[in-house]
């Protein structure tokens, strides 16, 4: 989870470097355009992570139901 959003973070500043080795007087809005960027892969990234998060906590649930209903089955006493 972490490693995506730090994977996202370099990614992105690695293309901001190339914003500053610019001098054509126009920095300052690539450094706004890459800082936008950043924020958006960030978003991007944490609405990614919450999707699985929740898919896994869906099928564990699933899956302790599921084993519930066999114990008991098998704790069930004859009549």
């Amino acid at each position: 989870m972490k490693t995506k959003f730090l994977l996202a973070m370099l990614m992105s500043f690695a293309i901001s470097l190339g914003a500053f080795a610019q001098d054509n007087g126009g920095v300052k809005q690539d450094t706004k355009d890459a800082a936008h960027s950043t924020g958006q892969a960030a978003k991007k990234t944490g609405h990614k992570v919450k999707k699985g998060t929740k898919k896994v906590v869906h099928k564990t649930a699933k899956a302790t139901r599921k084993g519930s209903e066999k114990v008991e089955d098998k704790t069930e006493t004859p009549k």
